[in-house]
């Protein structure tokens, strides 16, 4: 678990892309630095990381490093390379941990990686390759790709396939600082950069064949873009970064995707989880592009994640929150929360990439959707027995630093599920007539419908699972069929029922269209899905799940506004809404009537 360091800003190259371009003026003391390296050491970290600028330049830097060695921690940098060069100042920080090097390489060649720069740097940086290659566990090679290199790619690839133990990263750039101030000048389209970037790395991939050769990695263009190169999406987190602190800050933050964007054309997106998606600076600059990610990738998402404990804080009874007086600002309110226990408080947090940021905050911070596994099982299957809701501690709502803080929580003694459940089940034994039953699943809710009063059919792709349902509901019809190619005749139905199946749907507005269709005047349409959630497992349990024979089966994790804006223009009146919330289950719910034609 790795935290950033920015030491300053000062820099013995000149970056045409740099990102603190306009403050390499500004370092910080060595004093703070040495109280940064406390400070992750105290928050659990396993390295440092120490990045500018150029931290290497610093007078202070076999200090620093000698100070990380002292603590047992692990010692990396982000860097130019150029010292590196040097076999003595290679040595020296080898000596002390060195485990993790990002250099950076943006040309094949001293005329392309110079004129980007602005140095004569190639030698020492392709020097700081040949003196830290097969020496340290950790060594990524990374091409800022701009209008000047784009068309050098292969060739880079070429000069680095001699190095079988490094990472080879191509990344677009980001219009940040000199970025964003020559941006027309050196950021290139997403498209070009896309095409580039593709070539090149199956060219290396290619010339690598079985051979011991480098990895390759990219970042800063969306997946879509990287068809069958998806897996090599390479950025700060899938590196392990927890937070980071720049200068002048006071404490660590959570590392974050901030200045990149995922427009609306994602939302509908399988990879929209690791998708770096767009950069804001980009985006505002060229919004047609968002255009060229509209070809959707289908596919299964997952519907939970897991948080697993990381470290305990003491708190015994009565004694005022410790993680208010140390400071709240490192920990991802997204990523991690507090469990109070007796006498402590244990900091769960989670590393998933199946979920965008702004999905996870949004289903912790906004839904209140976590839970504590009380279970041993791979996958709960039955959540009233095997979930505890959690709740938000009294004392943290009315915290003035609960904006800024990830918050303690308690389960709740309260079965949410069934309660919330029980609405679906008062609906079911009001039926009579004709019901379609859209995706039964396993029958869940079968032993509610008054099967004297009705005409039930059900029907459901999985065919092993129709013929079980047969066999123990014999007043029932069941069929084996594709949900999408589903033909009912018009106004042949009294209810439709799409029972937690609605994200399972390839196409729900397709589906909901023919079943709108198909009911009478006055009869009714019910949706009932989940949306994601995040459970609190011991780490073991969490392995074992993720390493598990469990297949996705969501296509997406929408919920009750979502899902009624695909009845717009539909003959449907809405009767009844049920939202997920802090105080709710994961489960949501939309009633609607058959208006007449």
């Amino acid at each position: 678990m790795k935290a950033l360091i920015k030491v300053g800003y000062s820099c013995n190259d000149h970056c045409t892309f740099c990102h603190t371009q306009d403050v390499r003026h500004i370092d910080d003391t060595s004093a703070s630095v040495h109280a940064k390296i406390d400070r992750a050491r105290q928050l659990g970290h396993t390295m440092i990381v120490f990045s500018g600028g150029e931290a290497t330049i610093r007078p202070e830097v076999v200090e620093w490093a000698t100070h990380v060695k002292k603590l047992g921690l692990g010692l990396g940098f982000i860097t130019n390379g150029r010292r590196f060069s040097d076999p003595a100042f290679a040595r020296a920080m080898l000596e002390r941990g060195l485990s993790y090097v990002y250099l950076s390489l943006h040309g094949p060649d001293a005329k392309t990686h110079n004129s980007l720069v602005r140095s004569d740097a190639f030698a020492q940086s392709l020097g700081g390759v040949r003196e830290l290659h097969g020496k340290v566990a950790t060594l990524t090679v990374n091409c800022v790709v701009t209008r000047a290199n784009a068309a050098h790619l292969t060739r880079l690839v070429e000069l680095m396939l001699p190095f079988p133990e490094l990472t080879l990263k191509l990344s677009m750039t980001a219009p940040k600082g000199g970025g964003a101030r020559t941006f027309e000048h050196v950021v290139e389209k997403v498209d070009v950069v896309a095409a580039e970037i593709a070539a090149a790395l199956r060219h290396g991939i290619e010339r690598r064949g079985d051979a011991p050769g480098p990895r390759f990695g990219h970042d800063g263009v969306p997946l879509c873009l990287l068809p069958g190169l998806e897996h090599l999406y390479d950025d700060l987190r899938t590196n392990a970064f927890r937070t980071m602190s720049e200068v002048g800050e006071p404490d660590f933050f959570p590392v974050d995707d901030v200045i990149k964007v995922q427009p609306e054309a994602c939302e509908g997106c399988a990879l929209r989880g690791p998708c770096p998606g767009l950069f804001r600076g980009y985006l505002d600059a060229y919004p047609g592009d968002a255009a060229l990610l509209s070809p959707r990738v289908e596919g299964t998402r997952s519907n939970s994640w897991n948080l697993v404990p990381t470290r305990d804080v003491a708190r015994p009874p009565g004694a005022p929150c410790p993680v208010k007086a140390d400071g709240t600002t490192s920990y991802d309110r997204g990523r991690s929360l507090f469990l109070r226990l007796r006498d402590r408080m244990r900091l769960y947090e989670t590393e998933t990439r199946d979920f965008a940021d702004v999905e996870l905050l949004r289903a912790k911070e906004e839904q209140g959707q976590v839970y504590l596994d009380v279970s041993r099982k791979l996958a709960p299957d039955d959540f009233s027995t095997d979930l505890r809701k959690l709740a938000l501690l009294d004392e943290c709502r009315a915290c003035e630093a609960r904006p800024v803080c990830t918050g303690c929580y308690r389960p709740l003694p309260i079965d949410v599920f069934t309660r919330d459940d029980e609405a679906v089940h008062a609906l079911l034994r009001g039926l009579s007539g004709d019901v379609l039953d859209v995706g039964a699943g396993e029958g869940r809710y079968l032993a509610s419908v008054p099967h004297e009063r009705v005409r039930y059919t059900a029907v459901d792709p999985d065919a092993a699972l129709v013929e079980r349902l047969a066999r123990l509901h014999p007043w029932a019809r069941f069929v084996a069929a594709e949900i999408e190619a589903l033909d009912v005749a018009p106004a042949s139905l009294d209810h439709a029922l799409v029972l937690r199946s609605y994200n399972h749907l390839v196409s729900p507005r397709l589906v909901l269209e023919r079943l709108a269709a198909a009911l009478r005047p006055g009869g009714t349409l019910t949706l009932v899905d989940n949306v994601a959630f995040g459970l609190l497992r011991d780490r073991r349990q969490a392995t074992r799940a993720e390493q598990g024979p469990g297949r996705l089966e969501h296509r997406r994790n929408d919920d009750a506004s979502r899902a009624h804006a695909q009845t717009r223009d539909l003959p449907l009146t809405l009767l009844r809404r049920d939202d997920v919330g802090p105080t709710t289950s994961n489960q949501w719910l939309l009633h609607y009537e058959r208006t007449a034609p």
